[in-house]
């Protein structure tokens, strides 16, 4: 590899006001061996998840004001999104884009879909961190 390969991730976090903010980030590759004998290829590090989750947004569905359930991160398989932030910042985005939401314990975002097609999603739960809300009462 001739150059660093990154991964774009939008990013949805929170104040210490508790006001959602969003931040593109660029998630740096190395080259290492992910399958071998397959050769190298750029990859990530590891991270701790908790599960795994596919979710349908029906198209027209639009959801009132929330912050994130827990810390996740989405892959937009099909469909569009408008996600507005709590700063009022909006982003739109679609399939193959990657949504990581860390805005577990303020005011939150509005999700709303775009168009007449159905939004299918892919949610990684991510491992709570010491402080998060936890709604569901699970670890």
């Amino acid at each position: 590899m001739s150059h660093r390969a990154a991964m774009p991730v939008l990013h949805l976090t929170e104040d210490a006001r508790g006001i959602s903010h969003f931040s593109d980030l660029s998630l740096p590759l190395d080259r290492g061996v992910f399958a071998p004998p397959a050769p190298p290829m750029p990859m990530s590090q590891t991270e701790a998840c908790q599960g795994l989750l596919y979710l349908i947004l029906p198209a027209g569905w639009g959801g009132a004001k929330h912050p994130s359930p827990r810390r996740q991160v989405a892959f937009c398989l099909s469909g569009r999104l408008r996600v507005e932030a709590g700063d009022g910042e909006i982003r739109e985005f679609g399939a193959g884009a990657i949504w990581r939401m860390e805005d577990v314990a303020g005011t939150g975002h509005t999700t709303t879909v775009l168009g007449d097609e159905d939004v299918r999603l892919a949610i990684v739960q991510l491992s709570r961190k010491p402080g998060d809300p936890n709604p569901e009462g699970n670890p």
